[in-house]
């Protein structure tokens, strides 16, 4: 006997049914994902931050997840317009440019500081027995960056120069050197290679600076430990907004709600990996949509034209 309590019960369990089979369409399509992200530091201390977070995304989403550590920002962007990467760790900068660029990118999430804000700054650092004080003291000397894809390393610091008065960085300094990773500016730094660094800033407790030493990778030229008080900000910029964790546009609905949903638990679900993934200088993470990410893109697109005007 059919009745109403019985059409009710088929259902819910078709709707069950339904529910499971597209939960496993995601995983019998996507029985891995490549997780990448670019290394501010070196590739082992990458790995063993980043290590237990991609394994608690494996347990979350019911599919292996891979961590991938890019050789630079333009990996990323291009292993995402490829569809070899899946989840990305961008900088915003970079973020931009990869949606100037046409990559099927869509962001999902980015990080909370440990007070509720989501923003960091570009700051120029020196040595603090330097005898400088602005950067307009640095005229002829040489500059260190850190990848022409980095929002706090290379694309902020262009447009505060440029606010400065400094249109062309290049005559302006001796020499501006690409060093390729946020710990290699402040290593180049220290060792006198660069006698003025960018580099990315949230605060004294937060930022590759404090990361470094930390670890004890800033020495003196006698071997002994360097110490902040051996660095000095000479100028910072305004506050950038965190760079985003994305997917691509592609992926499925519902592997996209799993992938937003083990990000906002990971804190409680997994904190011992969180904390190890955010040295303990991170709240969570912020529900965050690409649009966020739209004055970045004005701030590529006035960097790029910076570069077109010098080259013409």
């Amino acid at each position: 006997m059919i009745n109403r309590r019985s059409i009710v019960l088929g259902a819910a369990v078709l709707a069950f049914a339904a529910g499971s089979a597209s939960a496993q369409d995601y995983k019998a399509k996507y029985p891995e994902l490549t997780f990448a992200v670019v290394p501010a530091e070196n590739a082992s201390g990458v790995t063993e931050r980043w290590t237990p977070f991609t394994s608690y995304l494996s347990k979350e989403l019911g599919v292996k997840v891979n961590l991938r550590i890019a050789n630079d920002y333009a990996a990323v962007i291009e292993g995402q317009r490829a569809g070899n990467i899946h989840i990305a760790s961008y900088g915003s900068a970079s973020f931009a440019r990869a949606r100037l660029t046409g990559v099927k990118t869509d962001a999902f999430a980015n990080d909370i500081n440990i007070d509720g804000s989501t923003g960091y700054y570009s700051v120029f650092f020196v040595k603090a027995s330097s005898p400088y004080k602005t950067v307009q003291d640095l005229k002829g000397k040489n500059l260190g960056l850190v990848d022409p894809n980095s929002t706090s390393g290379n694309n902020v610091p262009r447009f505060e120069l440029d606010k400065m008065g400094i249109h062309d960085a290049d005559a302006f300094f001796s020499k501006v050197v690409f060093t390729g990773s946020h710990e290699n500016a402040m290593l180049a730094l220290s060792q006198g290679t660069v006698d003025i660094a960018a580099n990315q800033w949230t605060n004294d407790a937060d930022s590759t600076l404090q990361q470094m030493l930390h670890k004890g990778m800033l020495k003196n030229a006698d071997g002994s430990a360097m110490k902040k008080d051996d660095f000095r900000i000479i100028h910072k910029s305004a506050a950038i907004i965190n760079g985003p964790y994305a997917y691509g546009s592609d992926l499925p609905d519902d592997l996209k709600a799993a992938i937003r949903k083990a990000f906002d638990e990971a804190p409680i679900k997994d904190k011992a990996a969180f904390d190890k993934l955010s040295d303990g200088q991170k709240k969570g993470f912020h529900p965050a949509t690409t649009k966020d990410w739209d004055a970045t893109i004005e701030l590529i697109k006035f960097v790029d034209a910076l570069r077109k005007k010098k080259a013409s």
